[in-house]
């Protein structure tokens, strides 16, 4: 199997907030932006994956700026690091000023997806290559949120998780 690199997995959605998709202070509501960043997510993973994706967790979300209605918001997600059978999907929520056009971070999140065959077992994916320095960064960093995950599950000891003892020493 090919190493492929995040650009080959690139989705972009960009889309408007409608009335129907805020809450009472009419701002987007959270659950319609989590449901975006999954589609955008499911869409990464399938390209890198080429193979049907289901999501196995969400790992982060931050909800740092309100969206209101009539904004123009894009989501790009792209995969940051590929293991055997899972993908981490690191998503930036983008919203664009009215009036300049100029975009601005707004939330950004971390989903991971598991490729599976049509009985639903999980299948290995190809290799990610980063490319840039940010690509380089989001990959290192998920080596140590992943092992963060299975010693907080039990299913690592933290002896055995040499990115995270590699923080402390």
């Amino acid at each position: 199997m090919q190493a492929k690199n995040p650009k080959d997995s690139r989705t972009i959605l960009t889309d408007l907030v409608l009335p129907s998709e805020t809450n009472p202070l009419n701002n987007l509501f959270g659950g319609e932006l989590l449901a975006r960043m999954d589609r955008a997510a499911s869409i990464a993973a399938r390209r890198h994956s080429r193979r049907i994706v289901v999501t196995a967790s969400v790992n982060n979300v931050a909800f740092n700026k309100a969206i209101p209605l009539g904004s123009v918001v894009t989501v790009e997600a792209a995969v940051s690091r590929a293991f055997k059978s899972s993908m981490e999907i690191f998503i930036d929520v983008w919203v664009e000023d009215r009036e300049s056009g100029k975009r601005s971070r707004a939330n950004e999140a971390i989903y991971t997806f598991v490729a599976v065959d049509e009985t639903g077992t999980p299948v290995h994916v190809p290799e990610l290559t980063p490319e840039t320095e940010l690509e380089t960064e989001r990959y290192e960093a998920a080596l140590r949120r992943k092992q963060l995950s299975l010693v907080l599950a039990g299913k690592m000891k933290p002896k055995d998780a040499t990115e995270l003892k590699a923080l402390f020493e």
